[in-house]
């Protein structure tokens, strides 16, 4: 890819991703929590949620769900969002908005399961337990419950199984995760079946088989016990066979789960109302309270939380959907006894992080300078302080079992907001008049990032051309691998506690394709290695090999300057019951939500 054009200030185009759509030591001097002891979310926290997952049998995947004391049924709630949905085809679904969208419509082979603790178990959703594994763990089988219908009445079968696997082989689906496809057919498992089902052909029996309506089972080379953990992703619900439509999919998906969607105006709204096929029996994780969920999709940040604070009319039946409060009126929010109890809060899993286009910069001192000059305190204070995040010295986060507070080989914790003179000097030993280029998501969150990434690196000699782009097609935006910036802000969160969900899809080299999470393109032999043997070891022993990748991709090569951790907290309107924070989601449980006052 032709550099651009050398100016006597460096250029450089940069792309950052806001708003909240993420893919998982503070100071005190910030202005989010007021005088006074802060009840701001802890490393201790984060500590709680990286317990493993346990798996559950038949008895904890048998509905209904347990009930919500003091539950009612009824009416509608109003959901505030920035823009649209990111996708609705469960295949494409790897981000967080539509993420919480799946758990109302679409349903999988297995689900996640939280107690009040937050503690989660992964149990049989369509399926009636968590999988039973033989083979030491390299065949997995799972039997479908009865009774399971998507709306329009259809039963689903092992056939509509095999179809939701075999059609992200396809190039009908170009976002989503991985995992599954690649354990079944290796990295490049597209050529296995280059056309998905639609022209009649499957994957053998020896990798995925279906020997009667009722069973499926999986076929591994090697043992894969985090399966039932993938499968409870939002990327593997289901996708009926007869209701398949392709690339139309994303618009107009068929529902297996309580609500179904009976209005949809793009960039505007969305309606859902019941699913009369789903039945409460089968399902041990959501309920069906409300009669339905109204979205509106043009509502930014600020005004979601203007509307929320004055908790009148239809906002008192709201909640913030995937958005935070608005860092600007947070102090507000946490001074304002009746607005603060309506809050949840939580640890996120996400790293948020300036990655690198190795493509285009490709000199490791200029990404270094880069890193020591964000001024990663100020880029926490632009997201809600101490309520927002906290700086980060690497990549993995501290949800994460393992994780390193000490870890912080750019001496962020010392110096939180960057250090100008060390970057200066390392620009100075490159003596390459590199350019880049910057893009940000036309949202609040990545608006302010902009400007102080453009401060920041105008500091030091770069002239930052930034580019709006779209919050809901950001992420498809710089996926592609001939994007054209240089740096954007990416959040990426792990999908099951393990380090394994972080650095295998977005520092993989193996996985380098259009739509894929290697943001950054970084494709090492020595990582792709470590991955490679850390995927085949026991827990305890696969722990030592993953931190040693971690510490080879941000020291000897920092695809990603590490940021920020990131903390959620949400605001909800008065007539919402059920509130509370999701360890699964981190995010407002939508599960468990119903009105006070129908």
């Amino acid at each position: 890819m032709k550099p651009i054009r050398t100016r006597t200030a460096r250029a450089i185009a940069v792309a950052i991703v806001a708003g909240s759509l993420a893919l998982t030591g503070c100071s005190g001097n910030d202005n989010g929590g007021g005088k006074g002891k802060s009840d701001a979310k802890s490393q201790k926290d984060a500590a709680e949620q990286q317990d493993p997952v346990a798996y559950g049998d038949a008895a904890a995947s048998t509905g209904p769900a347990e009930e919500v004391p003091g539950a009612k049924s009824g009416g509608f709630i109003n959901v505030y969002m920035q823009s649209d949905l990111s996708h609705m085809d469960p295949a494409q679904i790897y981000v967080s908005d539509a993420g919480q969208f799946a758990n109302l419509v679409h349903r999988g082979l297995t689900n996640f399961q939280e107690d009040e603790k937050g503690n989660l178990t992964v149990v049989g959703d369509i399926a009636t337990d968590s999988g039973k594994s033989s083979d030491g763990g390299k065949t997995w089988t799972f039997t479908l419950k009865d009774g399971i219908k998507d709306e329009d009445g259809n039963v689903i079968t092992s056939a509509d199984v095999r179809h939701t696997i075999e059609r992200m082989y396809s190039k009908v689906i170009f976002d989503g995760p991985t995992y599954v496809q690649s354990w079944l057919s290796g990295n490049d498992y597209r050529k296995a079946l280059p056309d998905g089902p639609y022209k009649g052909k499957h994957l053998p029996d020896s990798v995925l088989e279906t020997p009667d309506d009722k069973t499926v089972v999986f076929h591994f080379d090697q043992p894969r016990p985090d399966l039932p953990q993938a499968l409870a992703m939002a990327g593997y619900a289901i996708v009926p066979q007869k209701q398949d439509t392709k690339e139309k999919y994303d618009d107009a998906p068929a529902a297996l789960g309580p609500y179904k969607i009976a209005e949809y105006k793009a960039g505007k709204s969305m309606k859902l109302v019941k699913n009369d096929q789903w039945d409460p029996k089968t399902d041990s994780v959501r309920h069906q309270y409300v009669d339905g969920y109204n979205f509106t999709s043009t509502i930014d940040q600020p005004s979601q939380t203007k509307r929320l604070i004055a908790d009148q009319g239809e906002a008192k039946n709201a909640i913030q959907f995937t958005d935070s409060v608005d860092p600007a009126q947070l102090s507000t929010v946490i001074s304002d006894p009746d607005a603060k109890k309506r809050t949840v809060q939580g640890y996120q899993p996400y790293v948020w992080q300036l990655t690198f286009n190795l493509d285009r910069v490709k000199d490791k001192k200029i990404r270094d300078a880069i890193t020591y000059a964000i001024p990663n305190q100020s880029m926490v204070q632009a997201d809600g302080g101490r309520y927002g995040g906290e700086v980060a010295g690497g990549l993995l986060a501290p949800t994460l079992p393992n994780f390193d507070p000490t870890y912080d080989p750019f001496g962020k914790l010392k110096k939180p907001n960057g250090d100008i003179e060390k970057a200066k000097q390392l620009l100075k030993e490159a003596g390459v008049k590199e350019g880049t280029k910057l893009t940000y998501s036309n949202t609040p969150r990545g608006q302010a990032q902009q400007v102080i990434i453009k401060d920041a690196l105008g500091k030091i000699g770069f002239d930052v051309q930034a580019k709006e782009i779209d919050r809901a097609s950001f992420y498809e935006q710089v996926g592609k691998l001939d994007n054209p910036y240089d740096i954007y802000m990416t959040g990426w969160g792990q999908d099951w506690p393990s380090a394994s969900t972080v650095i295998t899809p977005v520092y993989d080299g193996e996985l380098i394709q259009d739509g894929a999470s290697n943001y950054s393109h970084i494709n090492d032999k020595q990582v792709n290695d470590l991955i490679k043997k850390a995927l085949t070891q026991e827990p305890e022993e696969a722990a030592k090999t993953w931190e040693q990748a971690h510490k080879r991709i941000v020291e000897e090569i920092n695809p990603a300057a590490p940021v920020y951790y990131s903390k959620q907290i949400q605001l909800y309107g008065s007539n919402i019951g059920g509130a509370k924070y999701s360890t699964e989601s981190s995010y407002i449980d939508i599960n468990d939500l119903y009105l006070k006052q129908p």
